[in-house]
């Protein structure tokens, strides 16, 4: 039996089957989803994300996603999902959260004044050093996964070895501490003002070396202005950009995939 979701599941269904005492406005397939089929759901009591794994990998990684968003709630300075796991009548995971309203920093990199990007590059180094400093010690398990073995697993696994994510050095850099593991652009939000409020999306979330997490957040193009004023905040550069590297190859390959596989998903933001 499927333990994943396809578009031919569904979905409206489970959708409606999980609020029955919310009335639906409004569906919206998100076309950015990679490792989940994404919908947007207006309801008479506010908008919702449901995301559905698109295969086994993302299936058991949703249920670590949701252990993450709410074992960090609350721990930080920034808004994080509240998650709610679910299961389907196949016993399929999937998830809900309510929307957090704001813009993604990619989408705003480019339009911000100098203020609002350094305000932008201190938030997320903030972030970085808040989340990283969580004890662990009372942790479910699913929180304390090493991104190392999520990438290593990822690719042996699933992509057949195409991100080449350097996974030897990552595993021997692992610093033991609490990471995003995927703090891209595209995860952190700004409001109406341009300031960042909240990050979304801990599928990737585990132990490692937070300078994972800083070398992620410039593995993708932004102003030279933002990169410097973030990486002044950080030590180590010879460390980080050689995680920016393997950030670079994981992108390449996962998106390769993606093409190969799931030609309808937009990957503009890479």
């Amino acid at each position: 039996m499927a333990i994943f979701f396809t578009t031919k599941d569904p979905l409206d269904q489970i959708i409606t089957e999980t609020f029955p005492d919310k009335t639906i406005q409004h569906t919206q397939h998100i076309l950015t989803g990679w490792t989940n089929i994404v919908i947007e759901v207006t309801t008479s009591d506010g908008t919702y994300f449901f995301r559905f794994p698109r295969n086994p990998f993302w299936s058991k990684m949703i249920v670590k996603d949701a252990a993450v968003c709410n074992f960090v709630d609350g721990k930080t300075s920034f808004y994080t999902p509240q998650m709610e796991l679910h299961y389907d009548s196949k016993h399929r995971p999937f998830s809900v959260h309510r929307k957090i309203e704001g813009y993604t920093l990619g989408d705003r990199i480019y339009h911000l004044s100098h203020t609002a990007l350094t305000g932008a590059a201190y938030d997320i180094g903030k972030f970085i050093k808040e989340l990283s400093s969580i004890d662990l010690s009372n942790a479910p398990a699913e929180v304390i996964y090493p991104l190392s073995d999520f990438l290593h697993e990822l690719d042996y696994e699933h992509y057949d070895h195409h991100i080449d994510a350097d996974h030897n050095y990552i595993k021997s850099t692992d610093g033991h501490q609490l990471v995003h593991g995927d703090l891209n652009l595209g995860n952190i939000l700004l409001d109406d003002q341009d300031k960042v409020i909240g990050v979304i999306d801990f599928c990737f979330a585990g132990t490692g070396n937070p300078h994972m997490d800083v070398a992620r957040i410039v593995s993708r193009p932004a102003p030279a202005e933002f990169e410097q004023a973030f990486l002044g905040q950080f030590d180590n550069s010879p460390e980080i950009e050689r995680m920016r590297t393997a950030w670079h190859n994981i992108d390449a390959g996962y998106a390769a995939h993606i093409r190969s596989h799931f030609p309808e998903i937009n990957l503009n933001q890479l």
